[in-house]
């Protein structure tokens, strides 16, 4: 089980077919960058026959050097009763100029007898011929089987004498597609097994439909595939694609075959959030291996063990893939977690303190009352430095507020009122805002500009509202969590209360005073 398994990314393909998703020419050549830096075998960049924007792709694609992948378009066998140098959708094939062809043709029966509705000798010869053809104009082929298990399944002889039409007329690797997602793993590896007779190399694609897409692909590979096809962070039709995000660490650290080169998994991460980032999609935070929570340790226990014995609560070293550790705190947090946060957060405590001991208590008692501090980590550095400094003054304090909404059906302002108080100076601010915490934001920031100028650089760039006691309808518990940035870095706060734009304020307050905290933002008030 030594022989390296070849990585056949279509996520500028397969991936952009995903409700949601779309890509912009530059966007497809900027993803195809970072996979080839990765180490990925072939880049599938798209159909050159179904839009103009494939077709420039690959004319782009042609001008560039690409250090690691090959490229490959994209397309379907030769169509019924056209001799295969007259398909015009095989010439733009060519015209591509791309070195790797893959072509699509029918496993199943039922497609091709109800589908395409040609006999079964016509779609063996559409099959070998375009592989033919392809092969003689110097590319080199992939044939994505489709239907592959579903056909095999129904009629094994004949889902085999496609595959074999393909292997003979030459085609580099079989790929057996399971194109529903419904196959099981024990199907997949024994049907994977069955090309072992084909005399070419086989590769898997499947789906997630099941939840399966990862687990099938190494079952493929179990059954004898030497390539996997599928799409960073899954992108894909209906529930996507095998994850390559996932599969390619299963194949370095779990099954010991290679695939990228060693270097790149520290950059896993990285490039699962790049290809978010140019989605447009929120990066998953439950992804395995990538996402933030994959190594993020809540129970005490779990922490206690952590801090001794790293390998007893996480799999691999987070770091290998290019996250990190994280550990939060709540209400099942025991001193472990405070230990641990607080040396994160930059404080320095012992098991034995009774400051450890008090911030453990305030925590689980502010966590009862529906604060919650694992997205909120700079309300803990703040509770957590008046616990260790009690005599820190703090750098404003907001002495009165007023929010009021004025307009008509058609349109509406907010306008905010505050008050703050900087040392011996009183800052009196009105500011306007498309709704109350926007208003409430406009002045907070306006007014403390004048004693911190550095604060025009925060912005908050989330906002977040729980109602916390629904049973007791408009009366209820609030929680707002808010998200502040100056640029540089982010950092999140809390507040709670039965009013939400108490909650607002308060979460806004301690975003604030955070970013007085750090180190590029300790200037002397005015």
């Amino acid at each position: 089980m030594t022989t390296p398994v070849e990585i056949y990314d279509t996520t500028l393909r397969d991936g952009s077919q995903g409700e949601g998703i779309n890509f912009s020419l530059a966007d497809k050549l900027r993803i195809a960058d970072r996979l080839d830096s990765f180490g990925v075998h072939y880049i599938e960049g798209g159909w050159p026959g179904s839009n103009p924007k494939d077709l420039e792709f690959f004319q782009e694609a042609r001008r560039r050097s690409w250090k690691n992948a090959k490229i490959a378009s994209f397309g379907f066998t030769r169509r019924k009763d056209i001799a295969v140098e007259k398909d015009e959708q095989l010439r733009m094939l060519l015209d591509s100029g791309s070195p790797v062809i893959t072509i699509v043709g029918k496993s199943w029966l039922l497609h091709v007898k109800e589908v395409l509705r040609v006999t079964p000798d016509e779609n063996l010869a559409m099959i070998s011929e375009t592989v033919r053809f392809l092969r003689d104009h110097g590319k080199i082929v992939m044939y994505d089987a489709e239907h592959s298990f579903d056909g095999f399944k129904d009629e094994p002889d004949y889902a085999l004498a496609t595959w074999r039409a393909a292997a003979e007329a030459g085609a580099a690797c079989i790929v057996l597609c399971d194109t529903n997602g419904g196959a099981l793993p024990s199907e997949i590896e024994r049907i994977t097994r069955a090309t072992s007779q084909l005399g070419a190399a086989v590769g898997i694609h499947t789906h997630n439909d099941c939840g399966l897409g990862v687990a099938n692909a190494l079952a493929g590979l179990a059954g004898g595939a030497t390539q996997i096809q599928g799409t960073i962070n899954g992108y894909g039709e209906r529930t996507g694609n095998c994850n390559l995000t996932s599969i390619i660490p299963l194949l370095q650290f779990k099954v010991g075959r290679a695939s990228v080169p060693p270097g790149s998994l520290p950059k896993l991460k990285e490039l699962s959030e790049f290809v978010d980032e140019i989605a447009n999609l929120r990066h998953d935070p439950r992804q395995p291996w990538v996402g933030q929570t994959a190594f993020a340790h809540k129970g005490g226990i779990h922490v206690h063990a952590i801090e001794r014995v790293a390998r007893s609560y996480e799999h691999i070293t987070p770091e290998s893939v290019g996250n990190h550790r994280r550990v939060l705190v709540s209400d099942m947090s025991g001193r472990s977690n405070i230990l641990l946060k607080a040396r994160e957060l930059g404080f320095e405590l012992a098991a034995n303190q009774p400051e450890t001991r008090r911030i453990t208590e305030s925590v689980k008692e502010r966590e009862n009352l529906g604060y919650e501090y694992e997205a909120a980590e700079a309300s803990l550095a703040l509770l957590i430095q008046k616990v260790l400094q009690p005599d820190t003054q703090t750098q404003f304090t907001v002495e009165a507020y007023h929010v009021s909404m004025r307009g008509n059906s058609a349109e509406s302002v907010c306008e905010a009122t505050i008050k703050v108080r900087v040392a011996d100076v009183v800052h009196h601010t009105v500011a306007d805002g498309d709704g109350p915490v926007n208003a409430l934001d406009g002045a907070l920031r306006s007014a403390l500009a004048k004693s911190y100028p550095q604060l025009t650089e925060v912005r908050l760039i989330d906002y977040k509202v729980r109602i916390l006691d629904g049973v007791v309808g408009t009366a209820a518990k609030t929680r707002v969590l808010i998200t502040c940035s100056n640029g540089h870095r982010d950092w999140g706060t809390v507040g709670v209360s039965e009013n939400i734009i108490t909650a607002s304020l308060d979460a806004l307050v301690d975003g604030l005073e955070y970013a007085l905290r750090l180190p590029t933002a300790g200037s002397t008030p005015a």
